[in-house]
């Protein structure tokens, strides 16, 4: 199969299918989705951070001869950097759960607004990440697409209740959601065409990629996790994180061989 079909199936995965993931558990009962969102949560960060340090990382330091690896190292902090600014700026930041704090005070119509532009900026970003780690090698690619689409669902799970909340009715808040995941589509296929003749910037995109799983997982993720302190939480926690790790790296390693 080729490059291109790669990419294409990998990127509708992160993002059309999670959204379409994300719609079928909204139709579950209330106590059922809530119990199951923190586990998804869960998974999520174990999935990312060992996309991050397991794979995208080793790769990038691995890749071609005559680049710095300071140069990569400071390239992961400014990432870092700029993904902590897109969350100040209320671009970035994506809710997990019904209400998300960080949209109170605006209207109902600037939380629609702000939900479906985040959400499709992400998007699109997640789509370059997809594309340029499909572009250095098919496992590392296939591994990338995973760690978003774990985040996705339970994303795309908050971003479809606060539309709802907003006052859209459910189709036209799906259909929002859809237009806003075909970004990633949009994202990854202008990423292979550019970067296809600069492989040498390939790296750097997948040390940003790592930069943005971890902001997601350290700043966005786990301190909703905080606010279950019982040790019995924080052992179910510990246990989904594990998992989300032990399916990246399994799914690395067998992939690898």
């Amino acid at each position: 199969m080729s490059l291109l079909y790669w990419i294409l199936i990998f990127s509708l995965l992160g993002g059309v299918l999670s959204v379409l993931a994300a719609s079928v558990f909204l139709i579950l009962p209330d106590n059922w989705r809530n119990r199951m969102i923190p586990h998804f949560v869960s998974f999520a960060i174990g999935a990312l951070l060992a996309a991050a340090f397991l794979a995208l990382l080793p790769h990038a330091l691995g890749g071609p001869v005559g680049i710095d690896p300071h140069h990569l190292g400071m390239t992961v902090l400014l990432g870092i950097l700029v993904f902590f600014l897109l969350e100040k700026l209320l671009l970035w930041r994506h809710c997990h759960a019904d209400h998300c704090e960080g949209h109170n005070g605006h209207g109902k119509p600037a939380v629609a607004g702000m939900v479906v532009f985040g959400d499709g900026l992400h998007n699109f970003v997640d789509g370059v990440l997809i594309a340029a780690a499909f572009m250095t090698d098919i496992e590392l690619g296939i591994v990338t697409s995973l760690a978003v689409a774990a985040h996705e669902i339970p994303q795309e799970i908050g971003d479809f209740a606060l539309l709802l909340h907003s006052g859209l009715s459910r189709k036209r808040a799906f259909i929002y959601n859809i237009g806003s995941s075909l970004t990633t589509v949009v994202g990854a296929m202008l990423a292979l065409y550019s970067l296809s003749g600069v492989q040498h910037v390939v790296p750097y995109i997948l040390v940003i990629a790592s930069s943005s799983f971890i902001y997601i997982a350290v700043a966005d993720l786990i301190p909703g996790l905080h606010q279950r302190t019982r040790l019995r939480e924080t052992l179910k926690q510990l246990s989904f994180i594990a998992i989300g790790i032990l399916v990246i790296y399994l799914a690395h390693t067998t992939l690898h061989r």
